[in-house]
């Protein structure tokens, strides 16, 4: 499969969960796979075809512990037979820019993935295409590593485990 798209979200913080940008407040989260009922909330609101992309990839939403029904965040992943390899992220609309909710979806969902290439014995290793602009972004905050001078960003071992011990050891 030909992987094309270009990650584009900017991490805002990288936090042991999701925080509420006006209180304060720290949720705990989860990241389950969509579910059929979650696809139909996909319509509107997202930048992204989530619908297109749940019949092509895994796709993954994040929500606040015990509310299932509000998705922070998407993340579409694919495995790659020894690393996982993110194809899409996005945060939800009301998560974006100066008034956003919460933030540190992005990097809880980077954090996801890179916990699932544990999983499945890849120890951590995942990979994206990076937006231009973004790449220095990544490097800096996810401590990714770009190969050649390419768009395609590394997140290895020791990086992966920096981001799961934020986001899921606590």
């Amino acid at each position: 499969m030909k992987f094309t798209k270009e990650v584009s979200v900017e991490i805002d913080r990288l936090i042991n969960s999701i925080r509420n940008v006006i209180s304060g407040d720290i949720f705990d989260t989860e990241v389950v796979k969509i579910s059929t009922k979650d696809i139909g909330k996909l319509k509107s609101g997202w930048n992204f075809d989530w619908i297109k992309e749940s019949k092509s990839g895994s796709v993954y939403k994040l929500t606040i512990k015990n509310n299932p029904d509000v998705i922070q965040g998407l993340i579409s992943l694919y495995d790659n037979v020894d690393h996982i390899f993110i194809d899409l992220i996005e945060s939800a609309a009301f998560n974006i820019g100066k008034n956003k909710v919460y933030e540190g979806v992005a990097g809880n969902l980077f954090a996801f993935a890179c916990k699932l290439s544990f999983e499945k014995g890849y120890d951590g290793f995942t990979s994206f295409i990076a937006k231009t602009n973004l790449i220095p972004h990544y490097i800096k905050l996810l401590n990714a590593r770009r190969i050649s001078n390419t768009q395609i960003l590394v997140i290895d071992n020791i990086a992966a485990r920096n981001l799961i011990k934020k986001y899921f050891e606590n």
